[in-house]
């Protein structure tokens, strides 16, 4: 009997895991290994394995590299995947994800199913039939492509979450170490006790891109440009974000105008005061939420941000620890996203 033909690299899919996250279990590797071709699925345990694999994913050509594991894997896969490539002088594969992560922010971008059997069996299956694809511009921070990074509440969280975690991760709740445990137990012993009695840190951005923009209520703009070289915004800042998709993690539309415009990323900057927030959620977590004196929203090309005091920094959900200063720009190349929402046509 003559064995099937298998395809070249080019025309295969290769799924890299992060072998930490809480979703990736034994079973959902066991699975991956089935679905997949001999040698087309990589785990990552280490942050030091992503440029090994990166490189072999370069080296044998793949066509399309799958993510699993959350916003963070998928930055710093994308990130060494571009970087080899270009070192190589190769072609840069499209991306994609399987939801498997914590927040997958990108999976409500794309389209990607729920971490079961079924769900990577069908979003695999999809690719197999030449699922859609599109331009997928990033934020280049600290040699970093990510699809969001910021400074603030939220990277406060991020790395309140990560310590908890840890710790947890030693005793007997190390389960659970990696879920809504660590968030709350987080956010209640040390996140919202710090929001209480620390100064709201100041900020500056400078401009130092293309004409920047202010963008009001309906997405359009406000007031003058603002040239290269010009303070684009200067005051108190509880959060400062740059994104090129409208979603943070769980679904939390946090960027509504990210993908307005390309070349360009969307700044947002809030004093929003923590009743402010509570009292306001359903409709900030929609995307809805927009009142001048408390949320500046920008279309920009390439910023430097400084704050004042140094303040927990972020990078595709990832905690970075404490920044003073920071420098970030749009890609100038796109990536191509996997997209499960677009036709086949849109390849």
């Amino acid at each position: 009997m003559t064995e099937p033909s298998v395809p070249p690299p080019s025309e295969r899919i290769a799924v890299v895991v992060n072998g930490n996250a809480k979703s990736v279990t034994a079973d959902v590797i066991s699975t991956l290994d089935q679905i997949l071709l001999g040698g087309d699925l990589f785990v990552s345990r280490r942050l030091e394995d992503a440029t090994e694999i990166a490189r072999t994913l370069v080296t044998r050509g793949y066509g399309t590299v799958l993510t699993g594991g959350g916003d963070g894997t998928f930055t710093v896969m994308v990130t060494e995947v571009v970087r080899e490539a270009h070192a190589a002088g190769k072609p840069v594969p499209r991306f994609g994800l399987l939801k498997l992560g914590t927040g997958n922010a990108l999976a409500w971008v794309a389209g990607a199913s729920r971490a079961k059997g079924r769900g990577l069996s069908a979003d695999i299956q999809r690719l197999r039939e030449d699922a859609g694809s599109r331009p997928l511009e990033l934020v280049d921070v600290e040699g970093f492509l990510a699809p969001f990074a910021g400074f603030g509440v939220d990277a406060v969280v991020l790395d309140d979450y990560a310590r908890v975690k840890a710790m947890l991760a030693q005793g007997p709740l190390a389960k659970y170490a990696p879920g809504g445990l660590s968030y709350v137990i987080s956010s209640v012993t040390r996140s919202l006790p710090k929001f209480l009695i620390r100064p709201v840190p100041h900020c500056r951005v400078r401009n130092d891109g293309a004409e920047a923009y202010r963008i009001g209520e309906k997405g359009g703009r406000v007031g003058q440009p603002i040239a290269q070289g010009e303070t684009i915004y200067e005051g108190p800042a509880r959060i400062v974000g740059l994104a090129t998709i409208q979603y943070y993690g769980f679904g939390f539309r946090m960027f509504p105008f990210a993908d307005e415009q390309p070349g360009r990323m969307q700044l947002r900057v809030s004093t929003i005061s923590s009743p402010g927030f509570v009292r306001n959620f359903p409709a900030i977590w929609r995307g809805e939420y927009h009142d001048p004196n408390v949320v500046f929203d920008y279309l920009v090309e390439a910023v430097t941000i400084e704050m004042d005091p140094p303040t927990e920094f972020q990078i595709g959900g990832d905690p970075r620890g404490e920044r003073a200063r920071v420098r970030a720009r749009v890609t100038r190349e796109p990536i191509r996203l996997v997209d499960f929402y677009a036709p086949p046509s849109a390849s």
